[in-house]
């Protein structure tokens, strides 16, 4: 299945004129200085999120995720999870949707786990599907105002952040996270 789920993505991003043959490889070392500047942009930005910071079990960064599309569509990145600051593994965000779109856009994007079944099934599914388990809360400047760690009552809390380029459209899409191992 989770062959199936990257040829479907990388069928997409061929499509759309986005994948240049190395979308799939990476640098362990890269990815965790770009995931690392990063979070401390968004703390800088979003101080909520820094406060959520203090209770997540993990947190999940994305600092790149690339989006294209063209009726169908793709997205593709590469991210770290953190664990009391130290590297604990490396995962890929992959996404196709079909629907009425066109554009190119950059973002970047951090998970945010609270509870030890997040991280459970994070660490245990054969790729985890994002929006369906567990429950998944996207935070948006109004909330992080009125937040404390005392609402925090969701599994995972999602901040967005670095949005470059422009999307445009209606689809359906699915999100998939997936443990990868870095090539050096």
């Amino acid at each position: 299945m989770r062959t199936a789920w990257r040829n479907a993505v990388l069928f997409a991003l061929v499509l759309c004129g986005v994948w240049t043959g190395t979308a799939f490889a990476f640098s362990a070392a890269r990815v965790e200085q770009d995931a690392r500047e990063a979070l401390r942009g968004l703390y800088e930005t979003t101080p909520e999120a820094g406060d959520l910071a203090k209770e997540a079990k993990g947190i999940l960064v994305f600092p790149q995720v690339v989006k294209a599309g063209f009726v169908v569509g793709a997205q593709h990145g590469i991210g770290v999870l953190f664990q009391q600051d130290a590297v604990t593994g490396y995962y890929e965000t992959d996404a196709a949707s079909y629907g009425i779109q066109a554009g190119v856009q950059k973002f970047g994007y951090a998970l945010f786990l609270l509870s030890d079944s997040a991280m459970e099934n994070l660490r245990t599914s054969d790729g985890w599907e994002v929006g369906s388990c567990p429950s998944l809360v996207i935070v948006d400047k109004g909330w992080a105002r009125s937040h404390t760690t005392t609402t925090a009552r969701k599994d995972v809390y999602a901040f967005f952040f670095g949005q470059h380029g422009l999307m445009l459209g209606m689809g359906f899409q699915g999100s998939k996270v997936t443990r990868v191992t870095p090539d050096s």
